[in-house]
């Protein structure tokens, strides 16, 4: 994902809780790099268990 896509893109996703002090913890993924993998997934056409190494793993994508 591009910056300028990225720039997009993260306006339109929830805020985290934890960022407005309303309790929770934070997020063990960055979303920028849980998008990447379902693009990778939707553009390659491969199976969630077929995920490259690099992205977090397939049940928590």
């Amino acid at each position: 994902m591009t910056d300028e896509e990225w720039a997009a893109v993260r306006p339109l996703l929830p805020v985290p809780a934890w960022l407005k002090g309303r309790g929770g913890q934070p997020e063990g993924y960055c979303h920028r790099w849980l998008l990447d993998a379902i693009r990778c997934l939707v553009a390659g056409g491969i199976s969630w268990r077929a995920m490259p190494a690099d992205f977090p793993g397939w049940g928590r994508v």
